[in-house]
């Protein structure tokens, strides 16, 4: 199987690869991607031998494309990440570039009925009905790498037996903190979670709990549910990643240890399952398992989380560079949702144009509170 992993030097891409060096005769490494970060992408292709890298953030630069030319062919720019993860050769797609960026060429992955192993939840949140349509059109198999929404694909039958969903959230690192001090919250701190080894935008959406809002939308497309069908449980120890409740009263549950390597091998294999690296659980040292209700859920749709994911985009990296207090992230969203109006999400444009004005809108309220 050729692999295109974009997203190839944040903790996603590297688990991934983790995972697929240890089949070397079932997986070949054919393309890896990162939006900057040309020195760690270097040493992957190095490793690895792809045919081809691509710095999405980068423009056309003559020395880059020399020193990656002893071990593969280096693309740059956007468009390159829809080269690759359409490329005819390409069996699966590793989409682990986090955030909007990565929605293209997840979409150019769909479209183009490759073996999508999604991993960027934002591609779903912001066009849920457009990435789906895309992948049936294309028949691509769209494949939940996201711990909790693979551990319901694990458990998950046919939808008329399913009476619900419940993804688990840890619950972050301030599940317990009081409200007046978290105004003092460090990036550090925040980046600090508990069970998980996570790249800091991710980390930050686990400690706002904004990650489990997004897996919630996200939920809905790729399980056809309704909203309310879809319930979320604090679960601090991460050993139960998701349960899916039937019409007859039975509920499953998945349980490992909190490692992405577990559901990226299932994603890579599926039907099939491999060795994935993870240490085996032992329930028998977990002792105990509890689970809490949160104090608020999430119901959203057209553009309007497309606005939800830009507003958090911006106001997490405005936190995370020191210029926005952490209970700023809450208030520059809710007033970046209050003031873009939600329109129907028609097509792409629409959704871009709301990304768009939403990110517009939360870049001025980051600078309001600075001021």
């Amino acid at each position: 199987m050729n692999l295109a992993v974009l997203g190839a030097t944040g903790s996603i891409g590297k688990s991934t690869l983790d995972v697929a060096a240890r089949h070397p005769g079932r997986y070949r490494v054919f393309a890896l991607s990162a939006n900057g970060s040309a020195d760690a992408l270097l040493e992957l292709c190095r490793s690895h031998k792809p045919r081809y890298a691509v710095l999405s953030g980068v423009a056309e630069n003559r020395e880059l494309r020399r020193r990656f030319s002893e071990c593969t062919e280096l693309l740059f720019g956007a468009a390159a990440l829809e080269q690759v993860a359409a490329h005819p050769e390409v069996d699966a797609v590793m989409a682990a570039i986090v955030g909007a960026a990565g929605l293209a060429s997840t979409l150019a992955a769909a479209r183009a009925g490759k073996r999508v192993l999604l991993a960027n939840k934002e591609a779903l949140v912001m066009t849920g009905p457009l990435m789906m349509a895309a992948a049936r059109e294309g028949r691509a198999v769209v494949l939940p790498v996201d711990s909790e929404h693979n551990a319901v694909f694990q458990c998950f039958a046919d939808k008329k037996s399913v009476s619900k969903i419940v993804l688990t959230a840890s619950g972050g690192p301030f599940r317990s903190t009081p409200l007046e001090r978290l105004a003092g919250v460090t990036p550090e701190q925040a980046c600090a979670h508990p069970n998980w080894v996570m790249g800091r935008k991710i980390s930050v959406d686990s400690a706002t709990m904004m990650n489990k809002a997004l897996e919630v939308i996200e939920a809905r497309w790729l399980f056809d549910l309704e909203p309310e069908r879809i319930e979320v449980l604090i679960h601090p120890q991460s050993i139960v990643h998701s349960l899916v409740e039937y019409v007859d009263g039975s509920v499953l549950a998945q349980l490992s240890n909190p490692d992405m390597r577990v559901p990226i091998a299932h994603a890579l294999a599926w039907p099939e399952r491999i060795e994935s690296g993870a240490r085996a659980l032992d329930l028998s040292l977990a002792k105990n398992l509890s689970f809490e209700r949160p104090d608020a859920a999430l119901r959203a749709g057209g553009t309007a989380p497309a606005a939800l994911n830009a507003a958090n985009e911006v106001a997490v990296q405005a936190f995370l560079d020191a210029r926005l207090p952490f209970t700023g992230i809450g208030r520059v969203i809710e007033t970046t949702l209050e003031r873009c109006a939600t329109r129907v999400a028609r097509d792409l444009a629409a959704v871009l144009d709301a990304d768009a004005e939403a990110r517009r809108t939360a870049n001025s309220l980051v600078m309001a509170e600075a001021a």
